[in-house]
């Protein structure tokens, strides 16, 4: 079974595409476009089950029909070509399928229709007494109807992945120069990769099919190129699983990003500002933190880290200072950051600094703090993102001495141009 774990491995991914899939094909059954999706995931899938070693050798003797298996794989790629020809249709086509989008649908599959009839018809009149699981198509090459059915089903192949690699590039295209649009649908990122993989796919079909020409085409001329057919069959197996990343990355991609990845790169710029806030205000636990079980989302972990540092941020208002924040924000607009940084870093110095008075239990200003809670609630407003900028501001700051409110400017051009100095060594 060695021999056919990589195919196996292909299925499987396909399977759980085509499982993904079947709740919209149950809903939306009637839709052309929803069946054509779930065909072009089945069509290989079934090529690929058949191409496996075992599963040749398994049909082959319960049907008592030498090489059966291989002429049902070319059946199925020939469906897959059609799958992609008629995918291309209804996405060039409009939402509400036009009469020349049906005609030239029905055409494809018209065509491919009587191309597999031929195929069938071909192995049924040709000779293959010989079992080949691995090199049907080479050792077959000068057999007669064997070779036209080898021919028929390689260049069908190769028309529709050349078709199907120029549409979804140009697609893939055309969302690259969109991306720009604030109208652009949300996912086209994972819609893009979606299709760059679907062109990798339809490149690498391209790519086996005259591989397996020119490996039968060298038979014809009394030369032996099968390694070239070998090589390429080696890596069949991965475009299985290629298909199936291209339909799942869409479809998973958008959620992936916003549940996992963005959230996950969030708690890591956190962090900082996090060591700050957890820190307890006495000698003892801060019990005030919100905390989440082990096996939390990055999304939930991120909303409770959040909460925490606000919180934080709500018992240390007492020790703000308007004054500190905005010499801190005076001098990063001299030292030439710009205006949302040298906002961070102003509220980045007043913070730490509350952070230390509240520790050390230090005298406060109503009027700093109130001042101070306006313009953080200001810019709070004016940048959503503001609490991730302020923690990744905190490292510039963090080697600076203990800031003294009264020397507020002077500590801070002192810490400022430590971490530039270090920056540039």
């Amino acid at each position: 079974m060695e021999d056919g774990v990589n195919y196996y491995i292909s299925v499987a991914v396909l399977a759980i595409a085509l499982l993904v899939k079947l709740p919209a094909l149950l809903r939306r059954w009637r839709s052309p476009l929803v069946r054509v999706v779930n065909a072009l995931l089945l069509m290989p899938c079934g090529a690929l089950l058949f191409s496996a070693p075992p599963t040749i050798t398994f049909v082959n003797r319960t049907t008592g029909i030498s090489n059966l298996s291989a002429v049902l794989v070319h059946c199925f790629l020939c469906g897959f070509s059609c799958a992609c020809l008629v995918l291309m249709e209804y996405w060039r086509g409009d939402t509400d399928v036009q009469a020349g989008t049906r005609r030239r649908v029905r055409a494809w599959l018209l065509g491919y229709g009587v191309l597999v009839a031929c195929i069938a018809g071909l192995f049924a009149l040709g000779a293959t007494p010989v079992e080949r699981p691995r090199d049907f198509d080479t050792y077959y090459a000068n057999t007669p109807f064997i070779r036209e059915m080898l021919v028929l089903y390689l260049l069908a192949l190769v028309v529709a992945g050349i078709v199907t690699m120029k549409a979804c590039w140009r697609w893939a295209v055309e969302i690259s120069t969109s991306d720009g649009n604030p109208d652009a649908p949300g996912g086209s990122t994972s819609l893009r990769a979606g299709l760059l993989v679907l062109v990798v796919v339809s490149l690498a079909g391209v790519v086996f099919g005259v591989s397996k020409l020119f490996a039968i085409l060298a038979r014809w001329t009394g030369n032996d190129w099968d390694r070239l057919n070998e090589g390429v069959a080696q890596v069949v197996s991965l475009i299985g699983v290629l298909i199936g990343l291209g339909f799942l990355v869409p479809m998973f991609g958008p959620r992936f990003a916003a549940r996992i990845w963005r959230p996950s790169l969030a708690l890591i710029a956190l962090r900082p500002l996090w060591r700050i806030a957890s820190q307890p205000a006495t000698g003892a636990a801060n019990a005030s933190l919100l905390h989440t079980r082990w096996y939390a989302s990055p999304e939930q972990r991120l909303l409770s880290q959040l909460t925490s540092i606000h919180d934080w941020m709500l018992r240390s208002r007492a020790h703000y200072s308007d004054d500190l924040r905005a010499a801190a924000h005076a001098r990063a607009k001299e030292d030439g950051e710009p205006e949302r940084e040298a906002v961070a870093i102003g509220l980045a110095v007043m913070l730490r600094t509350a952070a230390a008075d509240r520790l050390r239990k230090a005298p406060t200003d109503d009027g700093q703090s109130t001042r101070a809670a306006l313009a953080l609630r200001s810019a709070e407003a004016e940048y959503p993102d503001l609490i991730v900028h302020i923690s990744r501001a905190l490292p510039r700051v963090t080697d600076a001495h203990d800031i003294d409110v009264d020397a507020a400017p002077d500590t801070f051009r002192s810490g400022a141009s430590s971490s530039r100095e270090a920056t540039s060594a």
